[in-house]
């Protein structure tokens, strides 16, 4: 098994220093007590933002225990409020919101291979499509992995009106508590090297913050208090750890902590040992459980903490070496290697060591060469640098002796070898199912993110002893996030961009797809591969291309459609220096994270099928991100961007139809005031296409020209099953056959979900329902496209989800997308 990455300099474990800086004699006091611990909880829910913050900060920060988070997805399949980053890339986005929230609480962040395919409404369609299996394998991984002798599940393992998803991880966390232990349930994590693993118990996390009680015989623990470093309430700690999920529009939390006041919380028990003062009642969190040689190693913990004094930490430096020369001696499990890493980390800190390894730039490609700054000080005791490492390569030269308060520099130069692996998320590496990530190295399963490109080791020499410092390399940024660090990527020395994800064909036809390849740096020639699917044919009539100065290389791919119809996928190479890279490139950046870097697959979607188009030009105006214009462009329309300014008659001049994206009525403080132009051009002839908005924080309550309600005493409305049937109410409406005839098949082949936040009430004598919907067991809703005249015009609102369909090349939602634009008869 690959060993869990380095703590980073400065210490980041339970106990991290984060708010209201602490003294450094507190924080490591605070470091000294919690080495002192042995205790492991592992939190279990299904998102990121489903944790309680506030368990893992107690835990983690006024106990001192190891305590993980295992969040089963990363939130791919969720909304975003702020930006346009959608599935993939979003589940990106939250990752790093995760990480950035532990280094707050203090916790360690897990993850399974489960993909956020958005709402499911039972547990039962939830495991389907994750792949039950597998799911609670990587489960059992990660707690034969943390062995953790609590687990803390979220939400119920026996649902409740909940999101499916949240059911389902309280029922993997109860199985695979179960599981874990038994060495005969998945044998292959046992022949990696894992072992077997039994927690004392495993509870529900029912209570608390305005979840209600936990029923008859749950455990009752007030978790409230202040962090013993810095004083800082616990609650306002969590808090601000919450406000990390900024994407889902959490950035205010912040300022909701609650602060140090008591927070009682409900635990009730779902398999093991029951407990009725705390919820460790039974578990030795002393270095007692490893017997004798435990009780000595606790005594001498003690003393340590007894004679440590905060003016003078590095006279500790010898006690904690012979601490670790007893830890040396005990068994090599998970706990002892972290106490361990924590325990150098402590002793880095009585040093005052410090070690940077920064990059002149930020990105490399394989085969090139990149210059290191490295930089090594002490503040409170004298060390001799012994040796440094990249990888595994050792730097001869670099040797030196630093005095209390020296700093000793070094530049060097190294090659990136080349066929050093491209920054790309793990997880995101292989091509995976509907509901499950493909991961070929299984030892990542269960990480939260990859391990750093480039990697330094330090050793430096102490009294006598060898201490080794992990240094990740990474570079200094500039602009908004000057004076903060990011990691170096690896990136091919050439990209491509592709204009569209998708590329719409009549069956039969032949076209061309331009295809750009970029390199930042000096020019290199190439040459380009395409590679179509089954039916279709992709030819390039001149493939060598030389990109570089900033300067794209375009290369015409002459595609053809197969004409019986269908889609397929078109897969771009360039072939360099006889090596093959296949790659796209996107930055995910948020001023609040590190900017992330992707390589995916420069693949199209190709599609062929007959759509006929009654608009040509169409106004967008945007809501939260959803990518339709690029759609409108595929359907051979000519796009023009508008702003709420733009909603009048004379604005909207010129114009077959207007579409409004997702959200827009929650987004826009630009659109209520404007409403009554746009109405008006829809009374002159005009067409408008709705999309679904949000119940909750409406900035433009009147979504229609006629009353129209999605808020009320019911339920969001949502059909979350994409194959569920379709039911066509009128089935003679324009909107179903002119200018394209839709049918039962145009609803085949969607993904992830019919559509969500339907109207819950409408004027039925203005509004025509076009469509029933609804999942299996459930009564039609016939609110998911609605249709009314506007004096010679029309107005069309529909939460059906174009926005996840489009993009996914799903060719009905073409052609009833295009219905919509067409001009009322």
């Amino acid at each position: 098994m690959r060993p869990l990455p380095a703590l980073l300099l400065p210490l980041v474990a339970a106990g991290v220093v984060v708010g209201g800086e602490p003294a450094p004699g507190a924080a490591l006091r605070q470091q000294l007590a919690s080495l002192a611990t042995t205790g492991t909880l592992l939190h279990i829910a299904a998102h990121p933002d489903d944790e309680n913050t506030h368990l893992i900060t107690y835990f983690a920060r006024a106990r001192g225990y190891r305590t993980g988070y295992l969040s089963l997805t990363r939130g791919d399949g969720g909304q975003n409020e702020s930006g346009p980053e959608f599935d993939a890339k979003l589940g990106v986005a939250r990752t790093q919101e995760l990480l950035e929230a532990r280094k707050l609480d203090g916790g360690v962040q897990f993850f399974t291979r489960a993909i956020d395919f958005g709402y499911s409404k039972s547990a039962e369609e939830t495991l389907r499509f994750w792949d039950r299996r597998e799911v609670l394998g990587d489960v059992v991984r990660v707690i034969r992995q943390f062995r953790p002798d609590v687990i803390v599940t979220r939400f119920s393992p026996r649902g409740g009106g909940t999101h499916g998803h949240h059911t389902a991880s309280g029922m993997l966390g109860v199985e695979a508590f179960q599981l874990a232990g038994d060495p005969t349930a998945y044998p292959e994590q046992i022949a990696e090297g894992l072992r077997p693993w039994q927690a004392r118990r495993v509870v529900l996390n029912s209570g608390g913050s305005g979840r209600g009680g936990g029923g008859e015989g749950a455990l009752r623990l007030d978790i409230g208090g202040a962090d013993p470093a810095t004083g800082e309430g616990l609650g306002t700690i969590a808090g601000r750890s919450r406000a990390r999920h900024i994407t889902q529009g959490f950035g205010s939390f912040g300022a909701r902590g609650g602060g140090s006041g008591p927070n009682e919380q409900s635990f009730t028990l779902l398999g093991g040992e029951p407990a009725t003062r705390d919820l460790f009642d039974g578990v030795d969190v002393t270095w007692g459980r490893y017997g004798p040689a435990g009780v000595e190693l606790a005594a001498a913990i003690e003393a340590v903490r007894r004679d440590f004094r905060p003016e003078a930490p590095a006279a500790s430096v010898p006690a904690l070496f012979a601490l670790r020369r007893r830890l040396a001696a005990f068994p090599g499990d998970a706990l002892i290697a972290d106490r361990r890493r924590q325990l150098e980390g402590i002793i880095q800190e009585c040093l005052g060591l410090r070690a940077l390894a920064t990059a002149e730039r930020a990105e490399v490609v394989p085969g090139a060469s990149l210059r290191w700054n490295l930089e090594v000080s002490t503040a409170t005791a004298a060390v001799r640098l012994r040796g440094v490492r990249l990888g595994e390569r050792e730097l001869p030269d670099a040797r030196g002796e630093l005095a209390p308060g020296g700093v000793w520099r070094f530049q060097t130069e190294a090659r990136v070898p080349a066929d050093q692996p491209l920054t790309h998320p793990y997880w995101l590496r292989e091509e995976g199912a509907a509901g499950l990530f493909a991961v070929a190295d299984r030892s990542l399963i269960g990480r939260a993110e990859d391990p750093p490109a480039f990697s330094w080791t330090l050793v430096v020499e102490v009294g006598g002893e060898d201490l080794s410092v992990v240094v990740p390399g990474e570079a200094a940024e500039s602009g908004e996030r000057a004076g903060r660090r990011r990691g170096v990527a690896v990136v091919a020395p050439v990209v491509f961009q592709l204009a569209h994800e998708v590329e719409l064909f009549a069956p039969g036809a032949t076209r061309e797809v331009k295809v750009q390849l970029a390199r930042e740096g000096a020019p290199l020639s190439g040459r380009l591969i395409a590679e179509a699917g089954a039916g279709w044919k992709a030819e390039v009539p001149a493939p060598e291309f030389r990109a570089g100065s900033g300067a794209p290389a375009t290369v015409v791919v002459r595609v053809t459609a197969p004409a019986a119809g269908g889609g397929a996928r078109l897969r771009l190479l360039a072939e360099v220096d006889g090596r093959r890279y296949a790659g796209q490139r996107a930055e995910i950046r948020y001023a609040h994270l590190a900017p992330q870097v992707l390589q995916p697959p420069a693949e199209v979607r190709l599609v062929a099928l007959d759509v006929r188009m009654g608009a040509r030009r169409v106004g967008y105006l945007p809501g939260a991100g959803d990518d339709l214009e690029r759609a409108l462009v595929q359907l051979g329309c000519t796009v023009r961007r508008l702003q709420g300014k733009d909603l009048s008659p004379g604005g909207l001049a010129g114009l077959d139809a207007v579409v409004i994206g997702v959200r827009a009525f929650n987004e826009r403080d630009d659109l209520a005031a404007n409403l009554p132009g746009l109405f008006a051009w829809v009374e002159q002839g005009g067409t408008v296409v709705a999309q679904y908005n949000r119940p909750n924080g409406l900035a433009a309550p009147n979504l229609g020209p006629h009353a129209l309600s999605i808020q009320g005493p019911a339920p969001q409305l949502r059909v979350t099953d994409e194959r569920s049937p379709v039911s066509f109410l009128l089935p003679a409406h324009p909107v179903l056959n002119s200018p394209n005839r839709i049918g039962p098949e145009d609803f085949a082949g969607w993904v992830q979900e019919r559509g969500a936040y339907f109207p819950s009430s409408w004027d039925e004598t203005r509004w025509e329902a076009v469509l029933a919907l609804a999942d299996p067991g459930e009564a039609p809703l016939r609110s998911g496209l609605l249709v009314a005249k506007h004096g010679r015009g029309r107005y069309a609102y529909t939460g059906l989800a174009f926005f996840r369909q489009l993009p996914a090349g799903v060719p009905g939602a073409y052609r009833l997308l295009a219905n919509l634009l067409s001009p009322a008869p």
